[in-house]
């Protein structure tokens, strides 16, 4: 007979029912002088409108803030709402004298200016992971899809695991560390990767299994609860839903809004169908190496098709999901969301800020050009001037 399930993992699935959305944006807090990170989380949070501030949270470095959606059925109310957030955010900013903007890193902070902020929760993981912990601030973009069960959401999580290395290409937004072009499309990837109980999850056969992995960590006191695993994709039990955490955060709404689009249709689709092979899904080094090479190359990479024994460019995996997904968006009602997400494929946030610092031959311009597209309903970062 299977042990009783612990409080933590009764699944609890939300009255609106399946496949609704909420997601969840990291952002960093700017000093508008110099463009530098701004550590002043404890002066932000007391200042805002306490409907705001419910929506608001502390993340580990004192630079960076947490948005949260509420939930909804759709991709458009979703984005209304985190379009509201970045207004009202922005708003209650300009009156402190700070900026917000959205990048997977900040171009040119570094670690020894870092600050841990001094929540509970914060400084556990400022003590279980010393001075890792001070390492310099990374910004995801998270997204929870309603699943209406645990074992399909399992079986979801297992399948997304698949595509997660297609999100990361497509979401990556964070070429620069320290000042210097990294050569990676996300160096928010292998920076965030030095934390413990991060990257892809293993496959699980069951809920059960997935429960009982985590709740020893639990009994231990390794962890004090599920959400210390920072998995890429991971069951959220209190939630009901499946959370996709691979991607960067988008520098604009319209960059978030395709993502948001495609992971919803990607889960109903793995959920519904079973679209990805079981092949694919029990090759985890496969899918660890497609990470990195998304994580490297972006949207030029080629990444391992384990059943052809072929690398395939990023593109045409893209193009043969949104045929697969259309179905599924047209249910949902996103389907002209998911559509945006061929303009990722051909530029997305890594390309155009370094186009951009190219031209602007200074890094402080692309963290401004973040603030500026911050609450705008535009393009993230300017395009190329044509010839």
């Amino acid at each position: 007979m299977s042990k009783a399930m612990p409080a933590w993992a009764q699944w609890k699935p939300h009255e609106k029912g399946p496949y609704t959305l909420g997601i969840e944006e990291e952002v960093m807090l700017l000093n508008p002088t110099a463009w530098s990170l701004t550590h002043q989380i404890d002066a932000v949070l007391p200042r805002m409108p306490a409907d705001l501030a419910e929506q608001a949270s502390a993340e580990t470095h004192q630079s960076a803030l947490e948005l949260q959606t509420h939930v909804h059925s759709s991709v458009s109310t979703t984005i209304a709402e985190m379009a509201e957030l970045r207004e009202r955010l922005q708003d209650t900013l300009a009156a402190l004298g700070m900026r917000a903007g959205c990048a997977g890193t900040h171009p040119f902070a570094i670690w020894q200016e870092t600050a841990v902020s001094a929540g509970e929760r914060y400084q556990f993981v400022y003590g279980s992971m010393r001075e890792l912990a001070r390492r310099e601030p990374t910004f995801a973009l998270h997204v929870h899809v309603g699943i209406s069960d645990p074992e399909t959401a399992i079986r979801a999580a297992n399948r997304l695991r698949v595509h997660l290395p297609i999100l990361l290409a497509l979401s990556a937004n964070s070429p620069f560390w320290q000042g210097r072009d990294t050569g990676l499309a996300s160096a928010r990837t292998p920076l965030f990767q030095a934390f413990p109980r991060v990257g892809v999850p293993q496959a699980f056969d069951s809920y059960e299994q997935y429960v009982e992995t985590v709740d020893i960590l639990i009994r231990c006191d390794a962890v004090p609860e599920p959400t210390f695993l920072w998995w890429d994709v991971r069951p959220q039990p209190r939630f009901g839903t499946v959370e996709v955490r691979v991607m960067d955060v988008q520098t604009g709404i319209v960059e978030t809004t395709a993502l948001v689009a495609f992971v919803q249709s990607l889960a109903r689709m793995e959920a519904e169908e079973g679209f990805v092979s079981d092949q694919a899904i029990e090759l985890g080094q496969v899918i660890s190496e497609n990470r990195f090479l998304a994580a490297r190359d972006g949207i030029n990479a080629e990444l391992i098709d384990p059943e052809d024994e072929v690398r395939v460019p990023v593109a045409d995996i893209v193009e043969d999901l949104l045929v697969a997904c259309r179905p599924h968006a047209q249910d949902l009602g996103c389907e002209a969301e998911l559509e945006e997400v061929r303009d990722l494929a051909r530029s997305n946030g890594a390309t155009k800020q370094l186009d951009l610092s190219r031209r602007l031959r200074t890094l402080q311009g692309v963290v401004a050009s973040f603030a500026e597209h911050y609450a705008g309903a535009g393009a993230a970062i300017p395009e190329r001037d044509s010839a």
